[in-house]
């Protein structure tokens, strides 16, 4: 798959990440252990404690219960404020791409659930760093310039690393939990609406 349009002219590029960027997730997890599990949980170090005891669940048992969301609980997330109107404005000038760390296997559940909230790109699931992939995205639409938008400042790392061309716009839309995470030193801009995002990324796509 490739870029342009019909006179052949490449078209810019959007890579966006999904959760706390265009789906909030991590409250409505948060709801699920505290309803399902007991556990508590706070989103900006992925912390999980047993309310019986306060003891804290190690990597091995916190990992499960994200995946287990993942598995049955998807239909919880809600659509971020504004991000299906900016996407699709931002679609008529620029091509986008939805690179959601998410197993494979999940990737219909993902497609399927976007399209659900009317929104409707392609979609990639990833498992660790994104540099790479996006790197490969780069070699695949030969896009005239290219944003990544992610919550993760060690994905805004591994964009630098590998694709340092590429705008890097950190975004956390998730309200309780913006205000606790700091801006990702690899990231051009930090911008946690999109309304004033759609606004940066015209600025950096359009001709």
């Amino acid at each position: 798959m490739s870029g342009g349009d019909a006179s052949g002219a490449r078209r810019p590029l959007l890579i966006t990440d999904c959760d706390e960027v265009l789906l909030h997730m991590v409250s409505h997890f948060a709801a699920w252990l505290d309803e399902t599990h007991d556990v508590d949980f706070t989103p900006h170090d992925f912390g999980m404690t047993r309310r019986i005891d306060g003891s804290a669940l190690d990597r091995d048992e916190a990992w499960p219960l994200l995946g287990g969301f993942f598995d049955t609980e998807m239909h919880r997330q809600t659509l971020v404020p504004h991000a299906r109107e900016a996407l699709a404005e931002i679609s008529t000038y620029a091509d986008i791409v939805i690179l959601t760390n998410l197993e494979d296997r999940r990737h219909p559940d993902r497609v399927a659930q976007l399209r659900g909230f009317g929104i409707d790109f392609r979609v990639m699931t990833n498992q660790g760093g994104k540099g790479i992939p996006v790197k490969a995205l780069l070699a695949d639409y030969a896009p005239s310039a290219a944003v990544f938008v992610d919550d993760l400042a060690v994905h805004h790392q591994s964009v630098a690393d590998e694709a340092p061309e590429v705008w890097r716009l950190h975004m956390i839309s998730e309200p309780s939990l913006a205000p606790k995470v700091p801006a990702a030193p690899a990231a051009h801009a930090r911008i946690d609406d999109w309304i004033d995002a759609s606004t940066w990324i015209a600025e950096k796509l359009k001709p």
